[in-house]
């Protein structure tokens, strides 16, 4: 079966996938299936695999298992359940080898690591994880699974998704082994908050050899005090934001409040910075950077050039770098929820119909792998065009 490339997933990276390429790509496809074949112990999950890929970047309305096998030209979506459910191979394996692929095209010393969580609306109560609680994705309570996530995004723009974590509430969940034993949770799991999920992604990338130079987050994270001291202990330079009622102590020793400190900011101390590109051209705002009374702590302001709207953000900034580097940092968190749309408009990231633990993160992290392949194939068709151009 080869791949109908009419997909708009391949055109999603600024348009750099065309026509041109189909038989590169086609031919890359390949490679990426046979890198993986390996990991599958049966010949029936290789194929399974193969099918399970190929429909994720199919232009197909929704992409799960019934969808899939359709697509596959299966009689029925049986086949495809009990590979995410059933059968033999390593999910884990399958995530190191998506990391792994990603450095390989991507790797960048001034690389940046960007955690966020994200929400998946469910119904009823037996998927894995499932409870009503808030979602920033949804914006509302809601009866929803959420999960922290991990992406690697270049100083070139490049992203994509390297980990994941699927938040399992405490009460709920994991105070009650039967409801867990159903949805085939393993029995060893231990509670984790959403930053203690953040720590071991992050260890799981410094142990993978993964290069960065800075981490990011937003204020779920910025303002958790074992995450701060895991990064400032192990020197990871961060750019997080924070609430605006954070106080910090400023150089002459007295105690300033962000949000009352901001009023009283002249003219001069403000810099207007773009700090990344959107759907709508360069992000422009403007920005303060305040000193503290510790020289590798810095805080920043920024305002909007439109709203006046204002966000804060805590600097750890060991090296010292300089406002125009603090900027790009913190607009690299934009890039994950990039991620995260392309990811569900275009490879089925939340469009699974499974509830158990195994099962989602098959669905997950083999829509990571599909997300990942398609920015790489992006990456290499600039570099392509800019050989081009240069000629």
């Amino acid at each position: 079966m080869t791949l109908s490339w009419e997909s708009s997933s391949v055109v999603v990276y600024d348009g750099a996938v065309t026509s041109a390429d189909l038989d590169i790509l086609e031919s890359e496809l390949n490679g990426l299936l046979t890198r993986i074949g390996p990991l599958f112990y049966r010949t029936e999950s290789r194929q399974h695999a193969e099918q399970y890929v190929r429909g994720l970047l199919a232009p197909l309305e929704r992409k799960n298992g019934w969808t899939i096998a359709e697509y596959a030209g299966e009689l029925e979506p049986k086949a495809l359940q009990r590979f995410l459910n059933l059968s033999p191979w390593n999910v884990d394996a399958l995530l190191e080898l998506n990391r792994d692929y990603a450095m390989e095209h991507l790797a960048d010393e001034g690389g940046t690591l960007v955690a966020d969580p994200s929400g998946f609306a469910k119904k009823g109560t037996k998927s894995v994880g499932v409870q009503r609680q808030y979602s920033g994705t949804l914006g509302r309570i809601d009866n929803c699974q959420i999960a922290t996530f991990l992406a690697y995004v270049t100083p070139g723009s490049d992203r994509v998704l390297i980990d994941r974590r699927l938040y399992m509430p405490e009460k709920s969940w994991m105070d009650d082994p039967a409801r867990c034993a159903e949805a085939g949770v393993p029995a060893d799991l231990a509670f984790k908050t959403r930053p203690q999920q953040v720590i071991d992604m992050i260890e799981a990338a410094r142990a993978a050899g993964v290069p960065f130079a800075w981490f990011t987050a937003d204020e779920e994270f910025g303002q958790n005090p074992s995450l701060c001291e895991y990064l400032e202990s192990s020197r990871i330079p961060y750019v997080m934001a924070v609430p605006k009622n954070t106080q910090f102590t400023d150089p002459s020793g007295q105690k300033v409040q962000f949000d009352e400190l901001a009023g009283r900011l002249g003219r001069n101390a403000w810099t207007r910075r773009a700090c990344g590109i959107g759907a709508k051209g360069h992000r422009v705002y403007d920005w303060a950077l305040i000193d503290s009374d510790d020289p590798n702590h810095q805080y920043m302001i920024r305002r909007s050039i439109t709203t006046g709207e204002l966000a804060y953000y805590h600097c750890y900034n060991p090296n010292h770098a300089g406002l125009f580097e603090l900027v790009h940092v913190a607009g690299a968190r934009w890039p994950i929820e990039e991620c995260f749309g392309s990811g569900k408009n275009e490879v089925g990231l939340d469009q699974y119909q499974v509830r158990t633990w195994n099962a989602w993160h098959r669905h997950i992290t083999l829509s990571m792998l599909t997300h990942t392949f398609l920015a790489i194939t992006a990456h290499k068709a600039k570099k392509r065009g800019a050989k081009t151009a240069s000629r």
